[in-house]
């Protein structure tokens, strides 16, 4: 059998169906079903409503944001993270484990990895595999809800895990510290179009290094071995030994890619939280590098 705890940022789906048939899910261990879609394509919540994991509780990432922000899913205040997990039953002594039902295994759940250690909770892991593999392999489900009781969390924003707009264009010049970019190639190289809203182009940020984050998973949905990752980190030539920020389109799957370095055990990247949707609304058009002619400015 595989190792029950691959690291502290995995758990098997073995391993977690165990913790649940033994009653370990509550104050202890808080399982959270990071799922979001597209609204017209799947419904998250109400699919948690129909069937989740035994325990589990919805962490609703369109309620855990700075709703302020023009920018879809920016990280929330220290006070707002912590009164919303804590409604989840969610303290500094919880072990939380986090999943999400998206067809290539994990989309959403790495970011909310991201959020609680970027707010200082290093007890956070992903199910590998997701929900998706749950369900494969034959687990439990359910439809009824639990209602957690509350718990106290404390949060203190850790900002070397996160880059700001100002950060990242001083880093265009400077070369501080490596960029990667999670989203598919087209998107990067600009050659294909953003089918989501917020009137985007694509293209990428000035010395940025593409590698789309399902490279990271396998067949099945799980992440692939560590060997795996550390191969594909040097083939595009990230050096895991010096410093590293991840991007994206909204800060989403960049968290995949801090989560592939985690693996490696670097424990240090950070994420640019606006990406390309706040890079292409807010940098000069020099700073935005495309194959095809851009049609504005």
């Amino acid at each position: 059998m595989a190792r029950q705890v691959l690291s502290r940022a995995l758990v098997t789906a073995s391993w977690l169906a165990e913790a649940v048939r033994a009653g370990r899910v509550g104050a202890g261990l808080r399982v959270l079903d990071a799922s979001w879609y597209p609204p017209k394509e799947r419904n998250a919540r109400q699919e948690f409503k129909e069937r989740h994991i035994p325990g589990a509780s919805f962490f609703d990432i369109e309620e855990c944001r700075d709703k302020s922000s023009p920018y879809d899913f920016m990280l929330p205040s220290e006070s707002q993270f912590a009164d919303y997990v804590g409604g989840l039953g969610v303290s500094n002594d919880t072990h939380v484990v986090v999943y999400d039902g998206d067809e290539v295994g994990t989309f959403y759940a790495p970011r909310a990895w991201w959020m609680f250690r970027a707010f200082g909770h290093k007890e956070v892991s992903v199910l590998n595999g997701g929900f998706k593999n749950w369900v494969k392999e034959g687990h439990p489900v359910t439809a009824e809800v639990t209602q957690p009781t509350p718990a106290v969390f404390k949060a203190r924003l850790n900002r070397a895990l996160v880059k700001t707009f100002d950060e990242m264009v001083q880093n265009v010049s400077s070369l501080k510290f490596q960029v990667v970019d999670s989203r598919p190639e087209g998107r990067f190289r600009g050659t294909e179009l953003d089918q989501g809203n917020g009137g985007l182009e694509s293209g990428h940020i000035p010395g940025a290094v593409n590698i789309p984050f399902h490279s990271f998973l396998s067949e099945t949905g799980h992440e692939k071995s560590i060997e795996e990752i550390q191969e594909i980190f040097r083939e595009k030539k990230v050096d895991l030994s010096k410093p590293l920020t991840a991007t994206c389109r909204k800060g989403v799957t960049a968290c995949q890619i801090a989560l592939a370095a985690f693996l490696c055990g670097k424990r240090d990247v950070a994420v640019y939280d606006g990406s390309w949707s706040e890079w292409f609304h807010r940098a000069p058009p020099h700073y935005k590098v495309s194959e095809v002619k851009r049609s504005k400015a």
